[in-house]
């Protein structure tokens, strides 16, 4: 692994504390100048200086108007300045046995590259597993009031995604996402299998929603808790629908199980289909307001249906060599050799008897072909081996 300077980490440790996620102008300020540089211009130890001020505000679009946005920010992260202390939040990460991934380290997933300039600073995170790679992991969201349905088509997603070697994705939330978390972890128990991963909107130590700490502390455990806010955060509505981007973000395909029509699972749906990832919506019944916001994503075609785990890894794209979706479908029912055959020859083909024989004349009759279709037909069909002839006319082939 890649050896990053400290002074590196501990500087996006401490913007990940003044900054709230996707704070445009702070973000911009670190790609500019860097995360060192970044902090030491927040905390005034050195100017910004004009250039780069005006090179912030070309970075922003702002290139009219009066307003400073760096001047705005100074004044937005100042009151945060005097508690700041990411040595300490440092030192409490790694006594929960977690480790801070910016991106200067080798382990930093490139999917979130995708977000540009709304790339979170680092990422906390609890779990001794890795961060799988994009194309190995699906999200699984929806409505924390859940219906029976969902919580059933849930499972069935997560374990045959597990089973397929996806890791699932979601928030730790009541409803869909801990069905989803639970499934991924009962069907695949051993230290091999894929871990799920919960991305939280507030601090790693924190168990939050308190009725799911159970199901958190064994995604700690056996999978990955993540977050890009520091330990002792608290969930806001705002790290919320931020969140909800690194959940897109992190997997190939993201999969909206049920939705009300305003659900925050369609925010996260729409995070992914504006970074071009596929985005699956499980039809529900039109009564049902947990599945209008589904229906609202097929509508708009903003999602595909999807009815079961191949659908989801057939939108994720091979992981091997097993079919997928509809592929499997066909799979699993046995071709018919009839399959391709010209309509006349079909007509022909079923009015062939299986067991007696039958003449030319006869089948024209029942086939409601010319004679001289039958004959050229049968022909045909013989030569695909589904006609025979016997000494009494034609039958259907033992094939």
């Amino acid at each position: 692994m890649n050896v990053v300077p400290m002074n590196a980490t501990v500087a996006r440790a401490a913007l990940s504390r003044l900054f709230e996620p996707s704070d445009t102008v702070g973000l911009g300020l670190v790609s500019l100048v860097g995360p060192v540089d970044g902090l030491r211009i927040v905390r005034r130890d050195i100017d910004a200086g004009g250039e780069m001020r005006q090179r912030l505000r070309e970075l922003l679009g702002m290139t009219g108007g009066r307003r400073d946005p760096l001047d705005e920010g100074l004044a937005r992260w100042a009151p945060r300045l005097r508690d700041l202390a990411p040595e300490r939040d440092l030192t409490t990460l790694a006594r929960l046995g977690g480790r801070l991934l910016i991106p200067e380290c080798e382990e930093w997933p490139e999917a979130l590259n995708d977000l540009q300039e709304a790339a979170p600073l680092c990422l906390w995170v609890r779990g001794a597993h890795e961060i799988p790679r994009v194309n190995r992991m699906v999200s699984i969201v929806g409505s924390r009031d859940s219906t029976s349905y969902g919580s059933s088509v849930t499972t069935d997603l997560a374990s045959g995604l597990s089973a397929r070697g996806f890791s699932v994705v979601s928030g730790g939330a009541y409803g869909i996402d801990a069905q989803a978390h639970r499934a991924a972890l009962a069907s695949a128990p051993g230290d091999e299998s894929p871990p799920t991963v919960g991305v939280l909107a507030c601090g790693v130590d924190r168990y939050y929603p308190a009725g799911n700490e159970e199901l958190l502390r064994t995604i700690v455990d056996r999978g990955l808790l993540i977050s890009e806010v520091p330990p002792g955060s608290s969930p806001t509505r705002w790290r919320f629908l931020q969140r909800n981007r690194l959940i897109a973000a992190l997997s190939a395909v993201t999969v909206v199980v049920e939705a009300r029509w305003r659900s925050g699972a369609l925010n996260t749906a729409h995070h992914a289909a504006g970074l071009g990832r596929p985005v699956g919506a499980v039809p529900g019944s039109v009564y049902s307001a947990n599945s209008a916001g589904c229906h609202r994503l097929l509508r708009d075609g903003t999602a595909v249906c999807v009815a079961d785990a191949a659908d989801v890894a057939e939108l994720a794209g091979p992981l091997g060599s097993e079919p997928a979706g509809d592929q499997a479908r066909e799979a699993d029912v046995r071709s018919r050799e009839q399959d391709g055959l010209t309509i006349p020859d079909l007509l022909l083909f079923d009015a062939l008897p299986v067991r007696s024989s039958t003449t030319v004349d006869k089948l024209s009759v029942v086939a409601g072909l010319a004679t001289r279709d039958v004959i050229t037909g049968l022909a045909r069909l013989e030569l695909a081996g589904l006609a025979m002839r016997t000494g009494e006319g034609w039958r259907r082939g033992k094939s």
